[in-house]
C-alpha cells in the first residue's frame, strides 16, 4: 500500500490506522470519510522536530487549514504545538471555537474584507499576511480605530515556476497572490508598510505552489527572498525578523509518486538559508513553513458503496458509487490521480479496467479513470479511495442537494465522530 497506516488482513480485509474499514462503514454508514488521528499527529511532529533541529526552537510549522478545517483538527494542532494559517473568517471562527491560541495564527488570502480584518484583529490574530496595498491600508485603518498595533507579514511573489499543476502554482510573477519582486512592487509595498502607524512589519512571506516532491523550489525561493531581505535592509534600513517560506511538499496518491523524507528536505533548506544569510551578513530570520496537504492527506481515506456496474462491450466499464464530485471534486478540477481499492478483498486474478464515477448529474463526475477492479464487482460492494484527507471534505459541496459526509476519527482507543453526517434537512435549512 502507498502508506504504512494502510494494511490488509490475511483474508483481505482493509485496515486503516489499525481499524477495520468495513466495520467502520457498517457502523457509520456510506459514503464515509475516515481519518487516522495518529498519522496526523505523527506528521505534525515530523515538521515540528525537523524545524526545531534545523532552524532553532523559534521556528514553527503552520498547519494550512484550507486542507481540512473542522474543530477537531484545531484541537489536534493546539495539542501538538502547531501554528495555523487560515484564509477566511469561517476557518478563524472554527479555530477560535475550540480555544486555539490566536497569537499562533496567520490570516492569509488575497481579498480580505473589512469584516474579515476586524474579526481577525478582535480575535487577537497573530499576523495578517498582507497581499496588497489596499489591504495594508485597511488593516492600518481598522487597527487604528481599535488603538492597536497589528503585526503583519507581506506576501511576495518570487517569480518561480514550481513545475506543478497550473491551478496550484502561486509563486510566478503573473499571479493573483502577493506583490512581485521582479516588477518593483514588493519594494513599493514594503516602503508603504513602514509608514503605517498601526502596523508592525515583521517580515515577508512567499508560497510557490503545491504537491512539490523535492526542495528545489524552496531553495530557489529562499535565495530570492533572502536577497530581497538584504536589499530592504540596505535600502530602507528594515531588518526582517520573520520569513515564511510557505508550504507545498507533496504526498503519495499512487505507487508512482516518490516517497519524501520531509525531515531531510527541511535540513537541506535550513543549510542553504544559513549559508546564504552568512554570505549576505544577515541574522537568520525566524522561519515559518505552511504544511497542509502533507499533514492530513495520507491520514484520510473515503469509503463508498458500489451502486451500478455498467459494462459496454468493446468500449468501457463504469463502476458508479454513492458519492462523487460533491465529496471529492479534485479529479474534476485538476485530473488528480488516486489509488482505488476494494475494501473486503484483494484484487483477484480476473479483473476489469473501469472508470469509478459518482452519482451527480454531470459527465465530469469522475473519481478516477483506468482503475482495476474485480471483474465480478457488484452492487453493494465497498471500495476505498486512499489519501483523501486533504482538499476533499474541505472542498465538498451540496451540488445536486447531496448532503456532505461525516468524518470518523480512529486512534488507539477506537473510533469517534468528528463531523456528523449532513441530512437533507440540513441542506435545506436556510431556504425560506
Amino acid at each position: 500500500m502507498i502508506c504504512a497506516n494502510i494494511t490488509r488482513t490475511a483474508d483481505g480485509a482493509l485496515r486503516f490506522g489499525g481499524a477495520d474499514v468495513a466495520v467502520l462503514t457498517e457502523k457509520y454508514g456510506s459514503p464515509l470519510y475516515i481519518m487516522d488521528e495518529a498519522r496526523i499527529r505523527e506528521n505534525c511532529r515530523t515538521y515540528k522536530n525537523a524545524m526545531a533541529e534545523a532552524f532553532g526552537p523559534a521556528a514553527l510549522p503552520l498547519y494550512a487549514s484550507k486542507a481540512a478545517s473542522f474543530k477537531q483538527i484545531y484541537r489536534i494542532m493546539m495539542e501538538e504545538g502547531m501554528g495555523v494559517d487560515i484564509v477566511s473568517s469561517g476557518e478563524l471562527y472554527t479555530a477560535a471555537a475550540v480555544g486555539f491560541p490566536m497569537h499562533k495564527a496567520y490570516f492569509h488570502s488575497n481579498n480580505k474584507t473589512d469584516a474579515d480584518i476586524a474579526y481577525g484583529i478582535d480575535c487577537g490574530m497573530g499576523h495578517f499576511v498582507v497581499d496588497n496595498v489596499e489591504e495594508l491600508d485597511a488593516i492600518d485603518r481598522i487597527a487604528g480605530a481599535r488603538n492597536k498595533i497589528q503585526p503583519v507579514l507581506l506576501r511576495m511573489t518570487p517569480g518561480i515556476d514550481p513545475h506543478t499543476y497550473a491551478a496550484v502554482s502561486t509563486g510566478q510573477v503573473d499571479s493573483k497572490f502577493g506583490s512581485a519582486i521582479e516588477t518593483g512592487q514588493a519594494e513599493e509595498i514594503t516602503r508603504h508598510a513602514l509608514t503605517c502607524q498601526h502596523l508592525r512589519l515583521d517580515g515577508f512571506h512567499c508560497h510557490v505552489g503545491s504537491q512539490v516532491f523535492d526542495s528545489d523550489v524552496y531553495l530557489r525561493a529562499a535565495d530570492i527572498m533572502l536577497h530581497f531581505v538584504a536589499e530592504m535592509r540596505d535600502k530602507l534600513g528594515f531588518v526582517t525578523t520573520e520569513l515564511d517560506l510557505g508550504g507545498g511538499y507533496g504526498v503519495r496518491y499512487t505507487e508512482n509518486d516518490p516517497i519524501i523524507n520531509i525531515g531531510a528536505n527541511i535540513h537541506q533548506v535550513a543549510a542553504a538559508v544559513k549559508s546564504l544569510c552568512a554570505a549576505l551578513k544577515l541574522d537568520v530570520p525566524v522561519i515559518r513553513m505552511e504544511p497542509g496537504r502533507s499533514i492530513v492527506a495520507d491520514a484520510g481515506l473515503t469509503v463508498y458503496t458500489v451502486g451500478t456496474v455498467k459494462r459496454i462491450p468493446g468500449y468501457k466499464n463504469y463502476v458508479s458509487v454513492d458519492g462523487g464530485m460533491t465529496d471529492n471534486p479534485r479529479f474534476a478540477l485538476y485530473g488528480s490521480k488516486y489509488t482505488v481499492v476494494p475494501v473486503s478483498r484483494t484484487l483477484p486474478e480476473t479483473v476489469m479496467r473501469c472508470s469509478v464515477v459518482g452519482r451527480c448529474c454531470e459527465s465530469g463526475d469522475i473519481i478516477q479513470e483506468n482503475v482495476l477492479m474485480p471483474a465480478d464487482i457488484r452492487r453493494g460492494e465497498k471500495i476505498a479511495v486512499l489519501t483523501t484527507g486533504a482538499y476533499n471534505y474541505a472542498m465538498s459541496s451540496n451540488y445536486n442537494r447531496v448532503p456532505r459526509l461525516p468524518i470518523v476519527m480512529v486512534n488507539k482507543n477506537g473510533d469517534y465522530l468528528a463531523v456528523r453526517r449532513e441530512t437533507p434537512a440540513d441542506v435545506a435549512q436556510y431556504d425560506v
